[in-house]
């Protein structure tokens, strides 16, 4: 595991402060971490801010919109949030995601809420009260106007963005809701659950049209996408009702609690390969790699992994595709994007509470927390 550098969460704003200070750590593998305080030294010649530690760390903090750390040698920390949100819920936020167009967010709450959200402030546009007890998952439909969510209640629930009103409940499952997806535009839709269980549904008419698989074991997350034509995705044993729409060529990605991960193919149903021993998390990079935890995959030689990315000892919580790599949101309060093996960007804000998803959307990145906040972070500048 590479070195690396851990900063006071709330640094820009201890620093803020006359004569502030803060703290900062170098943790390098078999040492001693040692810690060392950070301290304003006056105003840079280009009347920014300035402060100094004797661990030779230089911190500049620019305008409001974003603030650069950087050490001198190899370690580059940023931190570029670009607005906070206020804390929106009573309890931690399990879930976000932001619409096609970026003006409108949505998010889950442990405390059984669910709302959107303006972009730019965080004020709440409408709530969404259907759900009882927790809801773990939502997300938007492609054309932003629709949200698909998933709670502990059993049911998959879609609503209207714009009016706050449920059309659409979708039942069967038999434990609570852990993930969707969305196949396509949105006429078809996957949900896994505590009960074991892939369903793919029908919108338009409300109802089931199989089981995708039956794992034994709780599905804790799904992704869909497109393999590579090479790839053996199997056929279907009976022809797919007229009402499966989008799901030809498609593979369905199933991370579960029992520590595998399950490729399925989406319209035949049948299974293409099961990697053992990883994490309960998982996304598609591209038509052949697939990541699940830290660990890189690939669909033809399911044997071995392709590389391994590790950056502590916490569990990962959330994946998704980000650039040439990928976003990862960990149990620490860590929200790392790793590029390649020597290029990591680290995002500081939580306080070792748990990061749940990240979402990002051109040149911006969301993340809920167990804090209770949305964050925004502008990415342009990385």
């Amino acid at each position: 595991m590479a070195a690396r550098l851990f900063i006071q969460s709330d640094w820009v704003h201890a620093l803020r402060k006359n004569e502030g200070e803060a703290w900062v750590s170098c943790k390098i593998p078999g040492k001693r971490r040692g810690f060392e305080k950070v301290s304003m030294e006056g105003i840079n010649w280009d009347d920014l801010p300035k402060v100094y530690s004797s661990m030779t760390v230089c911190l500049n903090l620019r305008s409001s919109k974003w603030r650069r750390v950087e050490k001198t040698n190899q370690f580059k920390l940023w931190s570029v949030c670009y607005s906070i949100s206020g804390r929106v819920v009573k309890g931690w936020i399990t879930c976000v995601d932001i619409s096609c167009g970026g003006g409108l967010g949505v998010s889950t709450s442990s405390d059984g809420t669910m709302k959107i959200w303006q972009t730019t402030n965080g004020e709440t546009r409408r709530e969404l009260v259907g759900h009882i007890c927790d809801v773990n998952c939502c997300r938007f439909f492609p054309s932003g106007l629709v949200v698909l969510s998933g709670g502990m209640d059993t049911q998959v629930k879609i609503w209207s963005a714009q009016d706050g009103s449920c059309p659409v409940t979708l039942k069967g499952h038999r434990g609570g809701i852990l993930d969707t997806a969305i196949v396509d535009r949105g006429r078809n839709v996957v949900s896994c659950s505590r009960d074991g269980t892939a369903r793919l549904w029908d919108c338009g008419k409300s109802v089931c049209l199989g089981v995708i698989a039956d794992c034994g074991s709780a599905i804790n997350g799904v992704a869909v996408g497109v393999s590579d034509n090479t790839i053996n995705l199997g056929s279907p044993e009976k022809i797919p009702s007229d009402r499966e729409v989008g799901t030809e060529g498609k593979l369905l990605l199933l991370a579960r609690e029992d520590k595998k991960l399950q490729a399925v193919g989406l319209q035949s149903r049948q299974p293409v390969t099961i990697f053992v021993s990883l994490h309960m998390f998982c996304t598609i990079l591209n038509k052949f790699l697939l990541l699940a935890g830290g660990t890189c995959l690939d669909l033809f030689c399911p044997q071995a992994p392709v590389q391994t990315f590790h950056r502590s000892g916490a569990p990962v919580f959330s994946l998704m595709p980000c650039r040439d790599g990928f976003i990862a949101c960990q149990a620490d309060g860590s929200f790392i994007i790793q590029q390649d093996l020597d290029h990591v960007i680290e995002l500081t804000g939580p306080d070792c509470d748990t990061v749940y998803k990240a979402v990002v959307l051109e040149k911006s990145a969301y993340t809920c927390c167990r804090d209770g906040i949305v964050r925004k972070y502008l990415l342009s500048d990385l």
